[in-house]
């Protein structure tokens, strides 16, 4: 198993926490997996994570993100903001307070977090969950188009052990094509459980 391939832009949204990104790291080489990351040098990204089809997918995912020092903006329900102290802890942590019965739901609610900050990191799953679906969510598409930023591939090839980026999208156009660039470019990946996995829909 190869070394960790780590190529991050200098304004990608970082934390500082060399103990948590050793600890990660080493875990991540223990259980046989290897980072092969490229993201550019942007401090506003859209990253695609799939396929997901296991609750593996979400234990790696947080390895990897600790590995990786990002700083990821978490969607947390807006009640949980309403305490002046854990509010506080929540927005330094990078959260966005998210109303889904707000105007706009979670595509507008995001957008505006993309336009009011410099600095944003936004991770999406497609599917929207571990279950087969016929279609994937929109939504990641939308973000990227209004907001006006790059869309980064990101994956976890159960295969190979490689967690790693691909397909990056400067701006995404029209959503058809799109769609068959991004779900091509996943079609190559395997995930832990190929029946859960749909990227023809």
């Amino acid at each position: 198993m190869g070394d960790h391939v780590i190529d991050i832009g200098a304004r990608v949204p970082r934390t500082r926490h060399p103990v948590l990104r050793f600890v990660a790291q080493r875990l991540l080489a223990l259980l046989g997996w290897r980072l092969d990351i490229h993201l550019p040098d942007e401090p506003r990204l859209v990253v695609l994570a799939a396929p997901h089809t296991s609750n593996w997918d979400g234990v790696l995912a947080v390895l990897a993100i600790f590995a990786l020092e990002l700083r990821l903006g978490l969607f947390v329900k807006h009640s949980a903001f309403e305490n002046r102290f854990i509010g506080g802890v929540l927005r330094k942590a990078g959260a966005i307070p998210i109303d889904r019965r707000a105007p706009g739901g979670v595509v507008g609610q995001t957008v505006e977090a993309f336009k009011t900050r410099s600095e944003l990191l936004i991770g999406l799953a497609p599917e929207g969950t571990r279950k087969r679906v016929d279609k994937w969510k929109r939504g990641f598409h939308l973000i990227a188009a209004e907001a006006q930023v790059p869309l980064i591939c990101a994956y976890m090839d159960y295969g190979r052990k490689v967690i790693g980026t691909g397909l990056r999208l400067d701006r995404v156009g029209d959503y058809a094509q799109d769609l068959e660039k991004i779900q091509a470019f996943y079609r190559t990946i395997t995930p832990l459980r190929p029946d859960n996995f749909n990227a023809a829909g």
